[in-house]
């Protein structure tokens, strides 16, 4: 496989393996239900989700607990991630692939990322943006570090893999159509149930 970036390759490599044992558990598991219960409280009952790097699908697996029978599909870049992925929500479901290589075949009630755009080139984030877009029927849901002008901290011990910046705010700036429904923040010392220091933002297409 190809890439544009070498943030591509990095996570479709052995970082991106290695990356899959430290994210599951069953705690994490809780946390993302109270996570989802909260970001998506506005969205209703939604139909279908897609999610743009989905690992394994622990983000998947705590929306399909909330909302049984959601119809849910997920993009992601590393074989052995996709490979479980498939095995929750459907081989048929996972493109396994490069979110810039992938096109947009139908809309979904929500189109989500999380923790993603925190690791894509800056220079590819508008093609990012264009995707979560069109493959969003009516919510987009970002959940990632915010920082309110664009900053590139170190991620264990590598330069260049991880960007903060208000992604959110840079989607309602590109579509005029795109409002802001709800946000929050959940915060890594959370007694109960932590998450990474996310910002979340709902975003609406109207």
């Amino acid at each position: 496989m190809t890439f544009k970036t070498e943030q591509e390759d990095f996570w479709a490599g052995s970082f991106g393996d290695d990356y899959i044992s430290r994210n599951i558990s069953e705690e994490y598991l809780a946390s993302n239900l109270n996570f989802f219960s909260k970001a998506l409280q506005q969205v209703g009952r939604p139909a279908s989700i897609v999610e743009f790097g989905a690992n394994v699908g622990m983000n998947l697996r705590a929306i399909k607990m909330l909302f049984p029978g959601i119809e849910a599909h997920g993009i992601e870049i590393n074989r052995t991630a996709a490979d479980e992925l498939g095995k929750m929500i459907g081989s048929e479901h996972v493109f396994h692939g490069s979110i810039f290589d992938y096109t947009p075949a139908k809309s979904f009630d929500v189109s989500l990322i999380k923790g993603v755009l925190i690791h894509i080139n800056p220079d590819m984030l508008q093609h990012v943006y264009a995707k979560l877009y069109e493959s969003s029927r009516k919510y987009i849901l970002v959940c990632e570090y915010y920082n309110p002008s664009p900053v590139s901290i170190s991620y264990r011990g590598h330069s260049d893999r991880l960007f903060k910046r208000d992604f959110a705010g840079e989607m309602l700036e590109k579509y005029s159509d795109l409002t802001l429904v709800d946000y929050g923040f959940c915060y890594k010392r959370d007694k109960a149930f932590p998450q990474d220091d996310i910002t979340w933002f709902l975003m609406e297409k109207r």
